[in-house]
């Protein structure tokens, strides 16, 4: 049915392609690529084995418009999955435009150079997608995404009127390192190290990182401190359900954790600015020599720890991610909460992959197979709450993500 092309090799990516081969009557022809092609000939040959396809791969630079548009004229997709590195959406969107080709991603765009996520950026491509023709899916991961979707269906079949949004983000998981990332150290630093930030009663308001927190209990788990974060899928949400009056992003965070984030900051270790170090170097004449380097430290630190596609292994535990809403039907108010919890070693024994790469790559494609088959497509740039949600939700439960509802329940916030 449709020709796709993923942009990545990380462990999102990696979920996603797992997914995709399984889905071969939506997704006949399949090519990874990445800045490092040996990644993507691994992937890919991992995929072949088990599910006797036919993946093929390539090596582009997603910073390279140039490149991109070269390798998209070449493989000509139908859409371009891009599961790389925030900071690389709007190159790609770029090259989609020049070379005809349908667009989606999981994260919205992020300078490198500043520690600011928001849509605006990729919001202003909208009447050049749509004079195209072409269509751009934002945010299909899970938050962003899913919790988007889970936020459509309520609006659709629960509520005349929503007025409180929480999405509540728990993972109880165990990877067993002193301190790790569950995707990559340089993305996940710099969101939760930024202030705060919700909506409420027409306006944002800024917090301290980490300031607001407070015990929620999740399904099967239990009491876990959750603290309020600025997330991207707010802005979309509040301007396509105006009757919103306060809606906030929660994550859960371990003390362990939070003690070493403390350290790496008060270090100087999240500093997202270039500073000049002195590196030895080999030298013919006298062994050794000096030379000035400039390095990111929040990018060296990033290359010390671990890597989050190889924590799955030895990880235990599972997350619990929705929705908890309070508003309007029929004149009464009534609350739901709706959520997935998503095993760490089922996920692993099914891809590979830890449980949060899992519950990204799974809806990634999901979007992708929305839009092949035509139930998800329209011109312009589109974040996934503006899709009927009911197929998504469907696909949800068969293809491992399956979701529960409970109504009228203590929400706790």
């Amino acid at each position: 049915m449709g020709r796709i092309l993923i942009i990545g090799a990380g462990g999102v990516a990696t979920v996603a392609a797992h997914k995709v081969c399984q889905n071969p009557d939506t997704f006949t022809e399949v090519m990874i690529a990445s800045r490092t092609l040996p990644k993507c000939e691994a992937l890919a040959q991992v995929l072949n084995k088990k599910y006797g396809t036919t993946v093929k791969t390539a090596q582009v630079d997603a910073d390279s418009v140039e490149q991109l548009v070269k390798l998209l004229s070449s493989y000509k997709p139908q859409l371009v999955m891009n599961l790389a590195l925030p900071y690389q959406d709007l190159t790609i969107m770029e090259a989609c435009l020049q070379t005809g080709c349908n667009y989606l991603d999981t994260a919205n765009y992020e300078p490198k150079d500043e520690a600011h996520f928001e849509y605006s950026w990729q919001w202003a491509y909208r009447e050049k997608f749509e004079r195209a023709g072409l269509c751009a899916i934002l945010g299909c991961g899970f938050d962003p995404g899913v919790t988007s979707i889970f936020t459509a269906y309520a609006a659709k079949h629960h509520f005349d009127e929503l007025q409180y949004l929480d999405i509540v983000d728990c993972n109880a998981g165990n990877h067993h390192k002193a301190f790790a990332t569950n995707f990559n150290p340089e993305i996940n630093i710099r969101e939760i190290t930024q202030k705060g930030l919700y909506w409420e009663n027409g306006r944002y308001i800024e917090t301290e990182p980490m300031a607001i927190h407070k015990p929620l209990t999740y399904p099967g788990i239990g009491p876990r401190e959750s603290y309020l974060l600025h997330h991207e899928e707010i802005e979309s949400l509040v301007i396509n359900y105006p009757t919103i009056k306060r809606a906030r992003f929660w994550m859960t965070f371990g003390q362990q954790y939070l003690t070493y984030l403390d350290v790496i900051q008060n270090i100087g270790m999240s500093r997202i600015d270039e500073i000049v170090y002195e590196a030895p170097l080999a030298c013919p004449e006298n062994g050794k020599t000096m030379a000035k380097v400039k390095i990111v430290p929040l990018q060296f630190l990033k290359a010390v720890l671990p890597n989050p596609q190889d924590l799955g292994e030895n990880y235990d535990g599972e997350t619990s991610i929705g929705c908890r809403i309070r508003g309007l039907r029929d004149g009464q108010e009534h609350t739901y909460y709706i959520y997935n919890n998503c095993s760490h070693r089922a996920a692993y024994e099914e891809t590979g992959m830890q449980g949060v790469s899992y519950t990204t790559g799974v809806p990634a494609m999901i979007g992708a197979k929305m839009f092949l088959e035509g139930l998800w497509n329209k011109p312009g740039v589109h974040n996934v709450e503006e899709f009927d949600p009911d197929p998504f939700m469907a696909q949800l439960n068969t293809q491992g993500l399956p979701w529960h509802e409970i109504h009228d329940g203590d929400l706790e916030l």
